[in-house]
């Protein structure tokens, strides 16, 4: 018995230091920088807006009482995609001795499975008398496809009573945030101010570059670039020291973070009314004659906000992000504090060049040994491709991060959209092609032609019904292959390269080794 008793308050004073700590809260940070990664496995194509792939690296500044002794620290509104493993606090006297991540947010769903048989109130209003009328109530399920509650008269479903229903909880449970929370335990030897870093990586943020090109006299273009960031969290960074990185830094994979339990609340009535009626003859939502359940509401779309404005490349831009370098990567810094809203887009200016020489070409797609010499082949129209090379002397000569390109040209006084096309990362000296869509007017055709176990003949016919003469290419990916017309390399591709006439022809006879 002695024994027993002994270790029982051996217990009690291990507990007591734990209850003694001091309950620290940081609502928010002084000062926040943000820098964004784009997605590793996204080289180019559009973010997943619903929840992007790529991370950033959020450094937060904070100010803060601590107490003497053990205190614990809440930061609050910290990123809904925190990675805890990875936070670092510095500035701390003694640092950290633990750190916890709140991932349950406040909200209707997560209050319900907060009270999981546990008693609440239930109140109601007659629509009629508009007199309102309380009961205590016991949440026995959700709350995923409805609430289910024990009250005097039985077990009812939440909200199919008829009559306005409202729980009323009788407190916030401490293990429910508004805002995702850390928490960090710490000691210090007196009460003192400090000011303290937090860092950490975050997912669910990404970054692209998205250009729009207008097609200038002669073969030129002029050429405007944004830096689009996406933040698909529940938590913005206002005034933020913003920087996107440029490039493919090596980034393994991580387990994907939940995004903490659903806040809406769907209720479902099935079937209506309570069980403890009796009354045999159930009504259900979903029987024939009867009105289906409305669907959930769609999420909101992610706000877009844009610094500057205006398509046209004519008017200069009142900010710029600032190209800096990051090692073997490329860094592009904000140059002034922007808020990066919570599910939301940012744009800001990247670069601005007028005048690119480029020029226009047209390109087929050549599949050996794909084409049946029984079979009567159909033209195909070509590809425009616009091609320029990334140097000073054409008018670019900077680093373009991967992104997507809208290609305008103007017609009066009005831009019209010609087609879009990727861009991969192009460093300065790399060539640069762009491929906005098909043209009706080039089209080509290629005709399998009678050959031999060995080799295999081909026919190709290019028709331009243009009333300018265009520069065909068609890549012929086949070493030993032999032509009528001489193949110029491009990319170590035998490349033919023709100039069909104004509403001309050309032609080109070919033959393949087939492989033994």
């Amino acid at each position: 018995m002695l024994a027993r008793i002994a270790f029982a308050l051996l217990a009690l004073l291990a507990a007591l230091p734990a209850a003694a700590q001091t309950l620290v809260v940081s609502d928010k940070p002084d000062a926040v920088a943000v820098t964004v990664y784009r997605d590793p496995n996204r080289s180019e194509g559009a973010i997943r807006r619903s929840w992007p792939g790529g991370y950033a690296l959020v450094t937060e500044t904070r100010t803060l009482q601590l107490p003497a002794g053990a205190s614990v620290i809440r930061f609050v509104g910290v990123s809904e995609g925190m990675m805890p493993e990875t936070a670092i606090v510095t500035g701390l006297p003694r640092g950290v001795g633990e750190k916890n991540r709140d991932a349950r947010l406040l909200g209707p769903a997560t209050l319900v499975d907060a009270y999981l048989k546990r008693r609440v109130t239930v109140r109601r209003t007659d629509r009629a008398t508009g007199k309102v009328r309380e009961s205590e109530a016991v949440i026995q399920a959700g709350p995923e496809g409805g609430v289910l509650l024990t009250t005097d008269q039985g077990v009812e479903a939440l909200g199919c009573s008829g009559l306005p229903e409202t729980l009323v909880y009788p407190g916030v449970p401490a293990d429910l945030a508004a805002k995702p929370t850390l928490l960090v335990a710490t000691d210090s030897p007196r009460a003192q101010t400090v000011t303290v870093q937090l860092s950490y990586l975050a997912q669910g943020l990404d970054w692209s570059a998205n250009y729009v090109a207008q097609l200038g006299e002669g073969d030129t273009l002029d050429l405007f670039g944004w830096m689009t960031v996406v933040n698909g969290g529940s938590q913005g960074f206002a005034d933020a020291r913003t920087s996107a990185v440029a490039g493919q830094p090596n980034k393994e994979k991580a387990a994907r973070l939940p995004r903490g339990a659903a806040t809406a609340l769907r209720l479902e009535c099935w079937p209506m009314g309570t069980t403890s009626d009796g009354d045999p003859q159930y009504r259900f939502l979903n029987a024939p004659g009867a009105p289906s359940a409305p669907p959930p509401p769609p999420p909101p779309a992610p706000s877009t906000e844009i610094i500057v404005t205006g398509s046209r490349m004519a008017p200069a831009p009142v900010m710029m992000a600032e190209q800096e370098e990051l090692g073997d990567l490329k860094l592009y810094r904000v140059p002034e504090p922007v808020s990066v809203a919570a599910n939301a887009t940012k744009q800001v200016a990247l670069l601005h060049r007028e005048r690119v020489q480029m020029a226009r070409l047209y390109a087929g797609t050549f599949r050996p040994f794909a084409y049946d010499p029984d079979r009567d082949a159909e033209s195909e129209p070509a590809q425009i491709l616009l091609r320029a090379e990334n140097r000073a002397s054409a008018g670019l000569g900077l680093p373009l991060p991967a992104g997507s390109v809208a290609l305008f040209a103007a017609r009066g006084d009005q831009p019209v959209l010609l087609g879009e096309s990727a861009l991969q990362d192009r460093a300065i000296g790399d060539e640069i092609e762009l491929r906005p869509g098909d043209s009706s007017e080039v089209r080509y055709t290629i005709v399998g032609e009678p050959g031999s176990k060995r080799r295999a003949n081909y026919r190709v016919e290019v028709t331009n019904a243009l009333a300018t003469p265009v520069i065909f290419e068609l890549p012929i990916p086949y070493r030993d292959a032999k032509a009528g017309a001489p193949l110029v390399s491009h990319k170590g591709v035998p490349t033919w390269r023709v100039t069909v006439p104004a509403n001309g022809t050309a032609r080109l006879d070919l033959t393949l080794k087939r492989a033994r």
